[in-house]
């Protein structure tokens, strides 16, 4: 049996809590047009564009975690759609659904959506998520520095041209907070599914605070003031994960990913690479395992490349922690919060 066959026939990765990991996030920049207060930092530093990992390299890491069990791939940014190729990405990426890819998506702010919807149907991107935090341009202007009508024109031509899109709606105290109603209401008339996301430590200057949590109770609380709100039952035979809770507003499905009050880290199987070939376990981890030498080894097919890879991410993603909520215990029982990295969503895609 060769290396090939044998790594193609063994079982996916597992942490030491036995979660099984079939979700590889993948960032293809750092770079977004969009300053939102809750990912970017004020002065971000972007990667240099040569220290990027190619498509190909991007490719055959893909091809590698497929055969180590990720069914389901989602290109994140930054904005994704900022880089030039990703559309023929998503394209090649279509020949790892017989080895057993399921389904390849994309995170974008859609702001460019209207130009590359088509183009990226034609490729054959499975499903679209879009952030959109705000359906008042003024606030909208104010939390992202960009204007919202091209945002509204890229989902409406997501729908013209079929791509199935969910909506992502970080929600924050004080800030837009009063946009549940609103973005709720435009759901149910649009037909869209969406899912408000409670405010978590990822935006880049460090200024995350409790206080600034809209939690899911009160998210469900003020949905009730207007909707009627039931539970939906949970799928039973859903192999995967899902970060949302799902919920129906008058039969209308919406969900709420509340990590900070409600964490779903106990069944989560996402594993995630950066556009500069830093892999993490968690989203919150603490520390990464830069992987660049051995993914341009392994796509240059060097001798023993699968073999040194399959090592180093076996043990790294066995060691991921239980969730967010052990990662940010110990960091402060070590005192680590200030010597460990920086975390910011642009470069992880969330």
């Amino acid at each position: 049996m060769n290396m090939m066959t044998e790594l193609k026939s063994n079982a996916l990765f597992v942490d030491q809590f036995g979660r099984g990991k079939r979700k590889l996030r993948i960032s293809v920049t750092d770079r977004c047009n969009f300053k939102c207060v809750y990912c970017m930092p004020e002065h971000p530093e972007w990667m240099k564009k040569h220290d990027l990992l190619s498509f190909e390299e991007l490719y055959q890491f893909c091809d590698f975690m497929v055969r180590r069990g990720i069914e389901f791939i989602r290109i994140t940014g930054g904005e994704p759609l900022m880089r030039q190729g990703v559309v023929h990405f998503v394209a090649q990426l279509q020949n790892l659904k017989q080895l057993g890819l399921k389904r390849i998506s994309m995170t974008s702010n859609a702001h460019y959506l209207k130009q590359y919807a088509q183009a990226l149907k034609y490729a054959g991107l499975d499903d679209l998520n879009i952030s959109l935090d705000s359906l008042d341009a003024t606030q909208f202007k104010q939390l992202t520095q960009k204007d919202l009508a091209p945002v509204l024109d890229g989902i409406r031509a997501a729908q013209a041209v079929g791509l199935p899109i969910k909506i992502n709606s970080v929600l924050m105290s004080g800030i837009n907070d009063n946009q549940i109603l609103p973005l709720a209401r435009w759901s149910v008339q649009q037909k869209v599914i969406l899912r408000f996301i409670e405010f978590m430590p990822l935006d880049g200057d460090r200024k995350w605070s409790t206080e600034h949590v809209v939690s899911e109770q009160h998210i469900l609380e003020t949905l009730a003031t207007e909707f009627a709100v039931t539970t939906q039952a949970h799928d039973s035979t859903q192999v995967t994960s899902n970060p949302a809770r799902q919920y129906l507003i008058n039969n209308h499905p919406i969900g709420i990913i509340s990590t900070i009050t409600n964490s779903f880290c106990g069944t989560c199987d996402r594993v995630r690479l950066t556009a500069q070939g830093e892999f993490y376990n968690c989203l919150f981890a603490p520390q990464g395992l830069n992987l660049k030498a051995e993914i341009k080894a392994l796509a240059s097919s060097e001798p023993l490349s699968e073999v040194s890879l399959n090592g180093a991410l076996s043990g790294y993603i066995w060691n991921k922690e239980q969730g967010f909520h052990a990662i940010e215990q110990r960091l402060n029982n070590q005192s680590l919060a200030k010597s460990s990295r920086k975390i910011s969503m642009h470069m992880l895609g969330g």
